[in-house]
Parts: structure tokens; C-alpha cells; sequence
């Protein structure tokens, strides 16, 4: 079945499945999902009494940003050395202790690029690089050659496939031959490594969340145990969803069965390497710590082959976001996204998690009015209790963190559309241009405001904003046919009065008002002159060395607003009565 208006989409027509409640309406598709198997027909998963749903994250793992690796050979245009040593330097400055520095033996020029870092000493004393390499004796020898001569500690990463699909359709093995091909290569490292006084090693089984768990542990532990792997000297075991196909609870099952399961578990680093095929990478990530690795492979924003790698950033902040030191500086997120735009040539989206440039943005009314709120809740619970704003818990609703923890200021935090409602506009206002909008004003105001962006469908700037408000409360604000010549206190003590002069539709009106003040006084005047209005509510306040008022009033059966700058918040208020006074009646 087609749609006029879709004609190349085929809406969904087979039946409703038989067993499905009344309200199901859902409908077989024509999509051929029969094609493919369910993880649990491919692959045993081992663990039957999980640990990890009750755990929790306590403290960070060792994060290793794949960028100048894996996300390097995952862009359209690599990285020249320049943007790679941009990206290095970036990785550093922001507290990465272990970074994948590159593939030596795919290309000259990461060949070249991690040898410019061991040539020039560019790495810190304390920062690891990490080379990758596949189970081949002549790529073995070359990686090795890379990182010659480096004072720092340095792992070499050595990875061959080991899922079915990949031992007979890419290698052409058995799983006994895939065995062998991987001890070969572990005993290779061991033979060309042998003189780097401070190399540590790492294996990965390709593929892993696809991979028979006995097998893979059994390859595992013959590796760590050729390696001789101890707690001074750990190995690290990276375990990888290299292609995502499973629910993140059936990635933790397999991290938890080899966590719980290795031999030398004192020994090894566990780590995990998720990709994001179904979305998901960063629960795979998350769960796969609560299961219990340490360590985290990914990228900054979360480039990479295909949908990506995990995001390491997100995950980090997510850290902190449940009180949880990520141990990495994001205090500067906009440098950090500048700099990974610039190296790999590729945008961040705008609604990226943390990073995007609407991340902290409400349009919607509601939520900008939740906003508005925490933010003034916010601010008296600092002053209640003395304490700077900077310090005190954050419990802003639809923020899940405050925005200056990551560099970003508060003017973004509430934008302006069709969608919106009183509250943002109020926010705007008053945190651009210092106006404290009364309730019932609010909303007069936002009825104005969404009959403009109903007409023009887009967005509206604080600047058009006030705009918008002085036109229709503020501009002409003594009208031309209702002037005040004259305002001043006379009479003696104890039987003073206010005299006003008045000019109203080109006829002078003079007057004294006894006993009044010079509002009120005004007002009478007014009603004498014909143009009578009636004071509803007068609220003011001090702006921008000057003041506002906010009159709400009636006059001729029509309710209204005027507002009026002047010296005072009495002086603005006078001015608000005359505008009204010349407003329809």
C-alpha cells in the first residue's frame, strides 16, 4: 500500500498480530526482518546470575580516546600531522593518561606521526601511547620500531577477529587456527618489544561480543599467560563490540562472564570497546562498567567507522552529572568542540548531548517556565544559606547539569519561537535587558509575541523582544493629545496640595488636588479632563540607571497595560497613566 503524498513509502499493511491487546494497532511491515538472527540463536550468553544491575558507578575508568586511530581512519579525509598534534595536544591538556596515538603499520603517515612524538618528546612523562597492530610478525616488527626510543611507558595493542562470521568469511580459519595465529602474534610482541624498557601489552579479540564466550576466554587466558601478566606488569584484555547487535544488558552479561571468569584477574585491565550500530553505545559502555571494566575506549563526541565509537565525552559527563569526578576537564566544551571540528573536519550536531549548541536551549513554553523558576529558586536558596551559586547542589529542572560547569553561559538557555511560552519571554527579559515583567503582563505580552512568531515562523532574539515589548507598552508614551505642562507640590505644611497641568486634545486644564500624591493627583486630573483611567496595579523597579513602571489598568470598559520610563519608579509610573489616558477608550 502507497501514500498519495509518500508515494516511496510502503505503509505497513499485514495484520495485527493475533495476540495483541484492542488499543495495538500496529501492523506487520514489509520490512524482511526474517533475514536475521537474534543474538541469543547466536551466541550462548554465559551468566545467569548477574551481579551488575546492582551496581553502581563510584569512580571513573581509565578513559582512552581512539581518535588519531580509530576515528582517524573512519574520516573521508584523515588527519594531516598538524590536526593530529592539534588533536594530541587537546587530548592531553584535558587529563587523558592513555591515548591510542595511531596505527603505524597501515600507513606512512601514522608511521610517521607517532615517531614524530618519540623523536621530539612530545609526550608528558605520565601520558601512555598506545599503538595498534594486527596478529602479522612484519606489522609487529614496524609498530614496535615505532615507538622506539620513547621514555614513557607504551602498550602495544595487538587485535586479530575471532567471531565465527569472521574466522571463515575474512581469515578463511578455524577457530584452532585463529587460536594459533594469535598466540603467534603475542609471541611476536614478546620478541620485538624485548628491548623497550617500559612497554606494557594489550589484546583484542575483534568482534568479541560476537565470539563463543569459552572460546574467547580460553584465548584470553593463554595470552595473559604467555605474556606473564602481573599486577605490576598488567595486560590489558579489550573486549570489543565491534559491530553493535544486541541490547546493552547482553554486552554486560558478556563483560561480567569474563570479568568473573579470567584467571589472572588481578592481572588484567578489563576494557571495552563499544561501538554505536544500534544507538546504544554509551549504555553498552555504562553497563559494561557496572559489569566490571575499567577502562574505556571511545571518542571525544563519538566519531568512527560507520555510527561511530562510544562517546567518551557524553559518558564522562554523565559521570558528573550523577556526582561522579569524570576526571577530565570539560570546563571549556566550545574550545574542545572547535578543536575536534576543525581535525576532522565534521560538525557536532546542534543537539549533541553536552556539546551541541542546543543542548541547554527551551523553546518550549512549559519548559522555559520550569527554567525561569529553578533559576529564581536557585537564587534564594543561595542567599538563604550565604553560600555562592557556584557551590551549592544544582536541581534547575530540564538541566541536568549547569551550564557554566562546561564553559557555556546562561544567555542560550531559553530561546524564543512559536512554541514558547510566558515564561521564557519573561526569562529573556529579564536576564538581557533587566525587565521583571508582573504575572498578568507576562502573559499579555506572550499573547503579543506568539501572534508575531505565528506570522513569521521563526525564532525571535532578546533584541527583538524588547522590541516587540516597546512597541506595544512603552513607545509613544506621552501621546500628543494628552500632555503634562505642570506637576508640582504646593500650599504650606499641613495644607499642602499637588497642582497639574494638563493639555488634552488641545485644551489646558489646570487643577489642585488636596491630600493626594502626585499619582493619584494626576489621575484625578485625568478623570476632570475626560480621560478617565482606573489604576488596576502599579509595580516598578530600578533598571539600567533608571526605572521602569508597569501599569495595569482600565478605562472605558477595556483593560490594558502601559508602561513608561522615568528618574523614579513615581516618575515612570505618571508617565504610564498619561500614555494610558491616551489610549482608546
Amino acid at each position: 500500500m502507497t501514500t498519495q503524498t509518500h508515494p516511496t513509502i510502503d505503509t505497513p499493511a499485514g495484520a495485527v498480530p493475533g495476540d495483541a491487546p484492542e488499543w495495538y494497532r500496529q501492523r506487520h511491515s514489509q520490512l524482511p526482518s526474517y533475514r536475521y538472527r537474534d543474538i541469543y540463536d547466536r551466541v550462548d550468553v554465559p551468566v545467569t546470575e548477574r551481579r551488575w544491575p546492582q551496581a553502581r558507578i563510584e569512580r571513573a575508568p581509565l578513559w582512552v580516546p581512539v581518535d588519531l586511530r580509530d576515528g582517524n581512519q573512519a574520516l573521508a579525509e584523515p588527519m594531516d600531522p598538524e590536526r593530529k598534534m592539534r588533536f594530541f595536544t587537546m587530548l592531553v591538556a584535558m587529563g587523558y593518561k592513555e591515548i591510542e596515538v595511531g596505527y603505524p603499520s597501515a600507513s606512512k603517515a601514522d608511521f610517521d606521526f607517532v615517531r614524530m612524538l618519540a623523536d621530539t618528546g612530545a609526550v608528558p612523562p605520565d601520558v601512555t601511547p598506545v599503538v595498534f597492530t594486527p596478529a602479522r610478525r612484519d606489522l609487529i616488527a614496524r609498530t614496535v620500531d615505532s615507538v622506539r626510543g620513547m621514555d614513557n611507558e607504551v602498550v602495544i595493542h595487538l587485535y586479530t577477529a575471532t567471531a565465527p562470521m569472521w574466522r571463515d568469511t575474512v581469515l578463511g580459519k578455524d577457530a584452532r587456527a585463529v587460536r594459533e595465529l594469535i598466540l603467534a602474534g603475542a609471541r611476536d610482541v614478546l620478541e620485538f618489544a624485548a628491548d623497550l624498557p617500559r612497554a606494557r601489552f594489550q589484546f583484542s579479540p575483534e568482534v568479541f561480543n560476537q565470539t563463543e564466550p569459552g572460546y574467547v576466554l580460553e584465548i584470553c587466558d593463554s595470552v595473559t599467560d604467555l605474556w606473564q601478566a602481573t599486577p605490576q606488569r598488567p595486560v590489558t584484555l579489550n573486549l570489543p563490540a565491534t559491530v553493535e547487535i544486541a541490547t546493552p544488558n547482553v554486552y554486560a552479561d558478556q563483560i561480567e562472564y569474563m570479568h568473573r571468569s579470567l584467571a589472572r584477574r588481578d592481572s588484567v585491565i578489563l576494557s571495552v570497546h563499544p561501538h554505536n550500530d544500534r544507538g546504544t553505545g554509551v549504555a553498552c559502555a555504562e553497563l559494561a562498567v557496572l559489569a566490571g571494566a575499567q577502562r574505556v575506549e571511545g571518542c571525544v563526541f563519538g566519531n568512527g567507522e560507520r555510527t561511530g565509537n562510544v562517546d567518551i565525552a557524553t559518558l564522562a559527563l554523565n559521570l558528573h552529572a550523577q556526582g561522579v569526578d569524570p576526571m577530565i576537564d570539560f570546563s571549556d566544551i566550545d574550545e574542545i568542540r572547535r578543536t575536534v571540528e576543525y581535525c576532522t573536519r565534521l560538525p557536532v550536531h546542534p543537539r549533541h548531548p553536552y556539546a551541541g549548541d542546543l543542548v541547554h536551549t527551551a523553546f518550549s513554553g512549559t519548559h522555559q517556565d520550569a527554567i525561569k523558576k529553578g533559576f529564581a529558586e536557585h537564587r534564594a536558596r543561595a542567599a538563604a544559606t550565604g553560600r555562592p551559586e557556584r557551590e551549592i547542589e544544582w536541581r534547575v529542572p530540564y538541566l541536568p547539569i549547569d551550564p557554566a560547569d562546561i564553559g557555556r553561559t546562561y544567555d542560550a538557555v531559553v530561546r524564543v519561537n512559536s512554541q514558547s511560552g510566558k515564561g521564557g519571554i519573561a526569562y529573556l527579559l529579564a536576564t538581557e535587558h533587566g525587565l521583571d515583567l508582573p504575572r498578568r503582563l507576562q502573559i499579555d505580552f506572550a499573547g503579543r509575541v506568539q501572534g508575531h512568531t505565528d506570522g513569521t515562523g521563526g525564532e525571535v532574539s532578546a533584541a527583538e523582544l524588547r522590541a516587540l515589548f516597546d512597541e506595544a507598552y512603552i513607545d509613544a508614551a506621552e501621546p500628543p493629545d494628552v500632555q503634562l505642562k505642570d506637576l508640582r507640590v504646593v500650599g504650606a505644611d499641613g495644607a499642602q496640595a499637588v497642582a497639574v497641568g494638563l493639555v488634552v486634545g488641545g485644551h489646558a486644564h489646570d487643577s489642585e488636588h488636596a491630600g493626594a500624591d502626585r499619582l493619584a493627583a494626576v489621575v484625578a486630573a485625568l478623570a476632570a479632563a475626560g480621560r478617565e483611567v482606573e489604576v488596576l496595579s502599579l509595580t516598578g523597579h530600578p533598571v539600567a540607571g533608571h526605572a521602569i513602571a508597569y501599569l495595569e489598568y482600565r478605562r472605558g470598559g477595556r483593560t490594558g497595560w502601559s508602561c513608561a520610563h522615568g528618574d523614579s519608579v513615581g516618575s515612570a509610573g505618571v508617565a504610564a497613566v498619561l500614555r494610558a489616558a491616551g489610549s482608546p477608550a
